[in-house]
């Protein structure tokens, strides 16, 4: 009796758990949807009516343990396999997050075998290479490899991954269009739990705006420095320019000073020779500077280049080859014309240390540069002129040559005679002269019909000589000689015809000198050359002493009382009627005179005093 309740007892605990299988399988089955759990549903409904069926035919305890067991381990099975299916749900929900993810990223995405076949690319491939994301799947990446690389650069990069460490940088690709486009690119090898690689994952963004801004930013600030550079070179060629006294020494400091700058090679000045093909190096400095001069001399296309310059009257940009090119972002060189007004005093051509280094420099500064030396070179032989003893006289014929003061002899039939050249500025200058056989009436009428004379006064008269005081503009043939460096010593028109005398330095370029006046006033004939010395070396010491202490005002105020014979006994001229000619008040023209006079008495007897020796000849 006692074993058929054992039995019962172990069917019924069996028939139990099956049926609790049973439901929580079908619980399970409603909230996962899982086909699985229908298919133990039905499996443990099975075997609980197989175990209800066989129930009458128990015989022992010990047969009936085994199908206990099975309804245990068929209910633990119902139960794990709820939590494997759990997690599996968690794991697909995680996956299917990072499928969206890679899907949607905005980074190009794919993976590759070991042998870098693409097995997988999300759509963003396509923005970034232009290759369709299902087209490029069995293909290799480099469908879109740029050239721009070497093979060398692909090796380090495929060495690195091939041993399990991860690639980062920035490559160049080329799009399914053509152009090409800068990529940062992460490139992580995939592993086993060995390490072995399995396969690749490849992350590409597409970085060409930021890098394309980046070389901007880098080419700016490149350009930047080199015109920082360049203009401190050429402060300090303007700062010793100052300083410098003679052409040679100015063209001195223009080459070494560019030679000096980590931005330029050489630097040198040179003009045409005319005897023949060969150039003339006036100074040069750089790499080489002892053959350097000897290179350039005989050297057929820097004669050619030179030629150029100065005939266009431009900076001429050059190559390598000494060619003219258009831009100077790949010029080699550079040759600027050092000019003023029409005087061509040579070429500075400029090489460059590295490449680029005109890129950023505009040809305007080289051109103010040229204007700038050329008016040094000018200034320094203007003052060569008036200091130096020995000098070319330079005769000059006029006839009935386009000028103001040869069409007033003409027009007027008179004679006019230059007294002194006064003050002058950019655009006009006052010019004293003495005019014979014309009526002051008919003078003043002359002037203010004339477009070339501003203003016209008389200052005195004696018998039929007259005295005025003219301003002229500064193309005459008075005004024209000072402006390259020579002095007008003399000038005599008559009915038209006359002669013009200057005197230039002779340590001076008397050709450009030349050149440059006829091609102001083409008309002039060149008569007469003469070297002589000065009378007097006191002389031209005092005037220029004391022209260099006097104002402009000053020496105009003195200038026109002298010639208006303000100083004549009785005055010919009061100082009203001179304050008058000049525009100013009274008392403003008596102010300009006695400074004039008393800076006039202390250069005469300061400068007496320091020259003369003393008696003991100390």
């Amino acid at each position: 009796m006692e074993e058929w309740v054992v039995v019962n007892a172990v069917i019924l605990a069996s028939i139990l758990l099956r049926v609790v299988g049973v439901g929580y399988s079908l619980v399970l089955l409603s909230q996962s949807n899982d086909r699985r759990f229908g298919f133990l549903t039905v499996m443990l409904s099975l075997m609980a009516t197989r175990q209800i069926l066989s129930a009458r035919h128990a015989t022992s305890t010990l047969e009936e343990l085994p199908g206990l067991l099975v309804s245990v381990l068929a209910l633990l099975t119902v139960y794990y396999l709820s939590s494997y299916v759990v997690e599996e749900r968690r794991l697909t929900d995680r996956l299917r997050g990072f499928r969206k993810a890679i899907e949607h990223a905005g980074h190009a995405i794919f993976l590759t075998d070991t042998d870098g076949t693409i097995e997988y690319a999300n759509p963003a491939v396509e923005n970034v290479t232009g290759h369709d994301s299902e087209t490029v799947v069995g293909k290799n990446p480099r469908l879109w490899k740029s050239g721009e690389h070497d093979d060398e650069f692909y090796a380090s990069m495929w060495e690195q991954i091939s041993t399990g460490n991860v690639w980062d940088g920035e490559i160049i690709n080329r799009r399914k269009s053509g152009e090409l486009c800068w990529v940062d690119m992460t490139i992580a090898p995939i592993t086993d739990d060995t390490g072995h690689v399995e396969r690749y994952v490849a992350v590409e963004r597409d970085v060409t705006d930021r890098k394309e801004r980046q070389l901007r930013i880098e080419d700016q600030n490149e350009r930047l420095e080199r015109l920082n550079n360049t203009n401190e070179v050429l402060r300090d060629i303007n700062r010793e320019l100052v300083a410098a006294s003679t052409r040679a020494e100015i063209e001195r400091v223009l080459c070494d000073r560019f030679a000096r700058s980590d931005l330029f090679e050489t630097a040198w000045v040179g003009e045409p020779r005319l005897a023949d093909d060969r150039i003339e190096v006036q100074a040069c400095a750089g790499t080489e500077e002892e053959k350097l001069d000897e290179r350039i001399a005989n050297s057929g296309d820097h004669r050619r280049v030179v030629e150029d310059t100065l005939d266009s009257t431009e900076p001429v940009f050059i190559d390598g080859k000494t060619r003219p090119v258009d831009d100077p972002a790949g010029a080699a060189g550079v040759c600027v014309p050092l000019s003023y007004h029409d005087a061509d005093y040579g070429v500075l051509c400029v090489t460059a240390a590295t490449p680029n280094s005109f890129g950023a420099i505009d040809q305007e500064l080289f051109a103010e540069l040229g204007l700038t030396v050329g008016d040094a070179i000018n200034a320094a032989e203007s003052r060569r002129t008036l200091a130096s003893d020995d000098v070319t006289q330079l005769e000059f014929r006029l006839d009935r040559t386009a000028d103001p003061f040869v069409a007033f002899s003409e027009t007027l039939g008179c004679t006019v005679e230059l007294d002194r050249v006064g003050s002058s500025d950019s655009s006009d200058c006052t010019v004293y002269v003495s005019i014979t056989g014309a009526d002051p009436a008919v003078i003043s009428n002359y002037v203010e019909e004339s477009s070339a004379f501003s203003e016209a006064q008389m200052l005195c008269s004696h018998d039929d000589c007259h005295h005025v005081r003219l301003r002229a503009d500064g193309s005459s043939v008075v005004t024209t000689p000072a402006q390259y460096g020579a002095a007008v010593t003399s000038l005599a028109i008559t009915d038209g015809r006359g002669r013009l005398v200057a005197d230039v330095s002779r340590s001076n370029d008397i050709r450009s000198v030349v050149e440059a006046i006829q091609s102001v006033h083409p008309e002039l004939d060149l008569v007469a050359q003469r070297e002589r010395e000065r009378d007097s070396d006191f002389e031209a010491r005092f005037r220029s002493t004391f022209e260099d202490v006097l104002t402009d005002r000053q020496l105009e105020a003195a200038q026109t009382a002298y010639f208006a014979g303000f100083f004549e006994w009785p005055r010919d001229t009061s100082g009203e009627e001179v304050a008058s000619m000049m525009d100013i008040t009274q008392s403003t023209f008596t102010q300009h005179l006695r400074s004039a006079e008393r800076k006039l008495f202390q250069t005469l007897f300061e400068e007496r005093l320091n020259t003369t020796p003393s008696p003991l000849g100390a």
